[in-house]
């Protein structure tokens, strides 16, 4: 089957700094047991193969990271790609935990502009996704930061102050935040856009957005990952070509592949190499017309999924 490879598609700069960290974690002399404060990146796979390595990953979408740390009482606590609130920091040197840090310097840029507009006396919009942990990091920092995550969040807010700036969560979709901004400054008229989507994200995005002659297109993600949903969005909405999330290659429904001549695949910034490749390489040698091309069962472990393959 014809298949077009997006570039640039996968691992953005962040996620390989963390998942190198953690990797190597074991050749360190780390302070166990070893604890993850939340999904390293939302991406189950990676989380499955470090528990293979012994580390243990704390995640329960109805607690905070702050929350999260009530459950470690000694060791090493990972902070996420996503970053933490200052008050997480805190606690968890009160706590005496040995901390690593492998916080996103893009996520971390989007924080120190947040504090700078603060220090100026400002209110900060935030656009987000409910609950994601970047953005419970930068609701963290003050109370003058506002979580928006539709318009009708931004006409509750009534905010008085002459002085306020919205900024998002790095991995929005540009097209959906620009547009609650445009919509926010009507309602605030004084409100100045910081726009802090991350270049890998934006980049990404711009790349899926310019897709032509596609039957569809295969983002390869997390279902919990945002910006894998946002290009999938992107796909459909900005590109007019259909598109599925696929965790792997397992979830490509043959009977329907069948009915396309030429597929597009993309991945997000959270999707491991291995991941991507295989679905490439299945659709690459896929013909409809030949069962022995149909199957699409995984030889991915995790066990294997870091590993560099010997062919």
């Amino acid at each position: 089957m014809k298949t077009v490879k997006i570039t640039p598609r996968g691992y953005c700069h962040g996620v390989v700094n963390a998942i190198n960290t953690i990797t190597k974690i074991g050749d360190l002399s780390t302070k166990k047991p070893i604890y993850i404060l939340g999904m390293v990146i939302h991406n189950k796979k990676v989380v499955e193969s470090f528990d293979d390595l012994g580390v243990i990953t704390l995640d329960d979408k109805g607690k905070t990271r702050l929350e999260l740390l009530d459950e470690i009482d000694s060791g090493t606590v990972v902070f996420t790609a996503h970053g933490v609130s200052p008050e997480v920091f805190k606690k968890a040197k009160e706590k005496g935990l040995d901390i690593i840090d492998t916080t996103c310097k893009d996520v971390y840029k989007s924080q120190d502009v947040v504090v700078e507009y603060l220090n100026n006396g400002y209110d900060i919009i935030y656009i987000g996704k409910k609950h994601h942990p970047e953005s419970e990091a930068a609701m963290g920092i003050s109370p003058k930061v506002h979580f928006v995550e539709t318009i009708d969040d931004v006409k509750h807010l009534n905010l008085s102050s002459d002085k306020i700036a919205v900024t998002n969560q790095t991995t929005m979709s540009f097209s959906d935040v620009f547009l609650l901004a445009e919509q926010a400054k009507k309602i605030y008229p004084q409100l100045e856009f910081i726009d802090e989507i991350c270049n890998a994200t934006r980049i990404r995005q711009e790349a899926i957005s310019k897709q032509d002659g596609i039957d569809h297109c295969f983002v390869v993600g997390d279902k919990l990952s945002n910006n894998s949903q946002k290009l999938a969005y992107v796909s459909k909405t900005t590109a007019n070509v259909d598109a599925t999330l696929i965790e792997s290659v397992e979830d490509i429904d043959i009977e329907v592949l069948k009915t396309f001549e030429t597929v597009s695949v993309s991945s997000g910034a959270s999707t491991p190499t291995k991941v991507t490749n295989e679905v490439i390489q299945f659709l690459e040698k896929f013909d409809k017309n030949d069962p022995s091309t149909h199957n699409n069962v995984s030889s991915i472990t995790p066990q294997n999924l870091f590993k560099k393959s010997t062919s």
